[in-house]
């Protein structure tokens, strides 16, 4: 197992199916935080839809497909990144990331987003890396700025969460970008 350090007291981890139990009880203690931005918020009931879930990113891992950590801070599990898509074929990834409120403002997510940029372009090669999110989430937003994205543009009501269609905002950062920002 890896943990890459965030802060003196934050780690990036994976996430993996036998801590089933403690990602469903973090779901439950933060699901109205967390399901007006995550599908998965309202998925993830309990420890067995918990270890689906994580298993259903166990095996993308192994197929290359994708992969799923876990933003620590003082022990406890606060919140967690994941490349929703990862298509090496093409040299495109997406990244996810999500956080407790208690956790909010430490740079955290952007740090660990940093990490799986710098992980996907200088290890795996990836041409292309995407950042997708809901067009009314001004900090995953600012999130995004910070990386040094670019916005793309706006796919209109493109799928329904919570009974309402969301308008989904693209932004991505290509390799040649990642790379100039890391040497200046």
């Amino acid at each position: 197992m890896f943990a890459y350090p965030l802060t003196d007291n934050a780690e990036l981890r994976p996430l993996e199916p036998w801590q089933a139990t403690e990602f469903a009880a973090y779901v439950e203690r933060n699901r109205a935080h967390l399901a007006p931005w995550l599908p998965w918020a309202q998925i993830v009931t309990d420890t067995e839809t918990a270890r689906q879930f994580l298993q259903r990113y166990a095996d993308r891992q192994a197929a290359d497909e994708g992969r799923i950590n876990a933003i620590w801070l003082d022990g406890t599990l606060v919140g967690g990144t994941l490349f929703r898509v990862f298509d090496t074929a093409s040299g495109v990834c997406e990244v996810g990331v999500w956080l407790s409120p208690e956790a909010e403002g430490q740079g955290l997510v952007t740090r660990a987003a940093r990490r799986m940029i710098a992980w996907a372009v200088e290890v795996r090669g990836m041409a292309r890396v995407e950042w997708r999110v809901d067009a009314t989430n001004a900090r995953s937003i600012a999130v995004a700025k910070r990386l040094g994205m670019t916005r793309d543009g706006v796919l209109r009501e493109v799928f329904p969460l919570n009974g309402v269609r969301i308008d989904l905002e693209i932004w991505s950062l290509l390799a040649d970008e990642w790379r100039s920002t890391r040497t200046a």
